[in-house]
Order: structure tokens, then C-alpha cells, then sequence
């Protein structure tokens, strides 16, 4: 028993001052926290944004100061400074399609950025649940692997009690050995997964270090009714962000490839000019104003070759909505089909594991209280382990319920919804 206090003082446990355990819901609170991959969503809806600006400052107005500094001879005269000085006003009038499709296009843009936006940060929240998740596994998966390499420490040593005595072999005193050093090897690895997980949250929360302890949560949303495959999938489609997205990209492009031939059309404009000269003329106007028109004749092959361009880019964004349906069907029924095997046969196997282990467990303690046998300890481990069986189920439904209303453009949530 002696050695068995050293071994006990020697595991590598996660340990630390007392403090309030980590939940779940504070884990995802975080969700929105500064993180790269939200940070490069963020900005490409800044970008879509700024432009979506720019397409609609074209019909804005514009007032500059034009000017010239210059000497010039008229005939039988001398040198003589030619100075000129005007405040412009232009506003636009028509452009017949240039602005008003250049900012629905945008438009499109902004709202194809949104939707990518909502789905980045879904996959967020999944993230950190499943990273959240991983380390509740690990702590359990060490406790059943703890109990089991206690037990194979106790039997080798009481071995080598015995061998002292003669009453055990050379080689069986090596295989029980052996067994308990195969028993510490799994525990000390499961203390390493402990820690990787609880850095792997930690980095997704944005943290240095995390609490201790994590408290389990309870996942009330797990009973949560889904719909069936035929009814899910069309609602899936309407309100999918990433199919959405790719919608609102075909509509912008529409709309560039709408602007892009409004190019052939004339323009109208309205100028007001102001004006000093340093030379009098009585071709020379100190005020006027009047209306300028711009009627393209020939552009070359600019216009048709940037709508081929457009036409191009707009056929591989159909190619990937119609990819991505078929991905999405896919999905959902996988979704769908693990859910239904989760609830309807790991879930059972899994309390019908747990409810053999417990009648095992008292079985063992109390032949155990009448010294007729001493596998108390194995029946402890494997009450560990049919308890992480349970909670495995547990939370990859979790993480497939919450799979499945992000792929519906709802942020997962641990919680039920009406």
C-alpha cells in the first residue's frame, strides 16, 4: 500500500487553485470575440460595403477649381499673361442604367457578405462546442483509465507479494507488469489529450489559460422534434447562409453584366462654371451654365469582351450553387440519419450499458464486503467507462442538432427553441 500512495502522488492531474468551472454558455458567449476567421468575414463585409458607397457616389455632386497659368501673343500685339481660374459644379443627370445597376449589384455584394458573416459565425459556436466538448470526453476518459491502471497496479503488486512467497511465476509476475504499464502509458496519454483540449478551447476563446474544471452542461435541447428529410431540405435551401450567398453573388453579377452594356448609353450632365480671366474676350463667359451630353459611338471590343468576362464568372457561380445543393442534400440526411441512430440506438445501448454496470457495481461491492472477490476496482472502471459512452451520445447529438440548424442559417444553440 506504500507504493501504491507514491504511484497515487505521482499522477499528472489537472490541477489548480479553486474556482468557478467554465460553462458552455460562456464558452459561447466568445463566439463573436476577435478571431481571424471572423475578422476576414468582417472585413470582406466592409470591403462589399465601401463599394457598395462608391457605385452610389457616382451620381453625386462634384465641385472642383480648374485653372491655368500661361502667357500668349495675339498678332501685332506683345507677350501678355493668359490666366485662367474656374469653380466647376458638375451634378449628373442620367446615366440610363450605370449607377442605379452598379449599386444593385453592390447591393447583392452586401448581402451575399452578411450571409457568409452568419455562417462563420455558426461555425463558430460549433467549434467551440465541439472543442468544449473534447475536453469534458478527455477528463472522463482519463478518470475510467486512471481507475483501470489502479487496478492493474494493485494486482501486480499484491503478484509480487506472492512471488516473494512462490506462489506466483516468473512470467506471470512479467504479464501483470506489463499490464499495468500498458494501463499507465493510456493515462498519461489521456493526461496530454487533457491538456490539448483545454488549450485548443482556450485558443478559440481567445484566452491564455482556461478554469480547471469544465461544468457538464445540460442539454435540454437534445429531445429537440426535427422535421423529416422531405420537409427539411426545402427549408434548408430558402434559408441556407452559404446557398444564399452564392444566390446574391449570381444577382450582383446580373446586375454588373446589366451595368457593364448600360455603357453604350449616352450621359447627361448639368455644369455650372464660375470664372475670372486675366485676358478680356468677349468669347469669355464670368458665369455660365448649361447641360453636357456624352453619346459613345464606338468603345471597340471593351463592353463585349468585360460581358463575356461577367458571363464566365457568372456560370461558375451557378456550377457552385447547384454543387452545393447537392452537397446540402447530402448533408441533411446524413444529419438527419445520425440523429435518429444517436436518439434511437446509441442512446439505449448506451443506458442500457450504464444500467448493467450499476447492478455490476453493487454486485462487486458487495462480494467485495464478503471477501469473495476482489474486482471491485475493474467494476468501478467500467462504470467509468459506460458513463463516457453515455456522454459521448450526448454531445455528438448536440453537435448534430446544432450541424443541422446552422446548415438552416440559425446560430447553434445548446438551449431548445419554439
Amino acid at each position: 500500500m506504500k507504493r501504491l500512495g507514491m504511484l497515487l502522488l505521482c499522477v499528472p492531474l489537472i490541477a489548480g487553485a479553486a474556482e468557478r468551472p467554465l460553462t458552455l454558455d460562456e464558452a459561447l458567449a466568445t463566439a463573436d470575440a476577435p478571431n481571424p476567421d471572423l475578422a476576414i468575414a468582417e472585413s470582406d463585409l466592409a470591403v462589399s460595403l465601401a463599394e457598395r458607397e462608391m457605385a452610389d457616389s457616382r451620381q453625386d455632386f462634384n465641385l472642383f477649381l480648374d485653372g491655368a497659368l500661361r502667357t500668349g501673343k495675339q498678332p501685332g500685339k506683345n507677350w501678355s499673361d493668359d490666366n485662367i481660374g474656374r469653380i466647376v459644379a458638375r451634378k449628373p443627370l442620367f446615366d440610363f442604367g450605370r449607377t442605379a445597376q452598379s449599386v444593385a449589384a453592390a447591393e447583392q455584394e452586401v448581402t451575399a457578405r452578411r450571409a457568409a458573416l452568419l455562417d462563420v459565425r455558426a461555425a463558430r459556436r460549433i467549434d467551440l462546442m465541439a472543442r468544449f466538448f473534447n475536453v469534458l470526453i478527455a477528463d472522463l476518459q482519463y478518470t475510467a483509465d486512471n481507475e483501470f491502471m489502479t487496478v492493474a497496479f494493485l494486482v501486480w503488486d499484491n503478484a509480487r507479494d506472492r512471488f516473494s512467497l512462490g506462489q506466483v511465476t516468473q512470467p506471470q509476475l512479467l504479464e501483470l507488469e506489463a499490464r499495468f504499464q500498458d494501463a499507465r502509458e493510456r493515462r498519461n496519454a489521456d493526461s496530454q489529450q487533457q491538456r490539448a483540449t483545454r488549450q485548443k478551447l482556450a485558443n478559440a476563446m481567445g484566452r491564455s489559460d482556461l478554469p480547471s474544471e469544465l461544468e457538464p452542461p445540460v442539454l435540454r435541447g437534445n429531445d429537440k422534434v426535427v422535421p423529416q428529410y422531405e420537409a427539411a431540405l426545402p427549408h434548408i435551401l430558402d434559408h441556407n447562409p452559404a446557398l444564399q450567398a452564392l444566390t446574391a453573388q449570381l444577382n450582383a453579377s446580373d446586375a454588373r453584366i446589366a451595368a457593364i452594356r448600360s455603357e453604350r448609353r449616352p450621359t447627361l450632365d448639368a455644369e455650372v462654371i464660375g470664372a475670372n480671366y486675366s485676358r478680356e474676350s468677349v468669347t469669355r463667359d464670368q458665369v455660365s451654365a448649361g447641360l453636357l451630353f456624352n453619346v459613345p459611338l464606338y468603345q471597340g471590343g471593351r463592353i463585349d469582351a468585360r460581358v463575356a468576362r461577367e458571363h464566365a464568372l457568372r456560370d461558375r457561380l451557378l456550377a457552385q450553387r447547384e454543387k452545393l445543393k447537392l452537397g446540402l442534400s447530402e448533408t441533411v440526411l446524413d444529419t438527419l440519419h445520425e440523429i435518429e441512430w444517436l436518439r434511437g440506438s446509441s442512446r439505449p445501448a448506451a443506458d442500457k450499458q450504464i444500467e448493467y454496470r450499476d447492478w455490476a457495481l453493487e454486485r462487486s461491492r458487495a462480494e467485495y464486503e464478503l471477501e469473495m472477490k476482489t474486482n471491485l476496482g475493474t467494476s468501478m472502471a467500467e462504470t467509468q467507462t459506460a458513463l463516457l459512452r453515455r456522454k459521448r451520445v450526448e454531445y455528438q447529438l448536440a453537435l448534430a442538432l446544432a450541424r443541422l440548424a446552422a446548415l438552416a442559417g440559425e446560430l447553434p444553440s445548446i438551449h431548445p427553441t419554439k
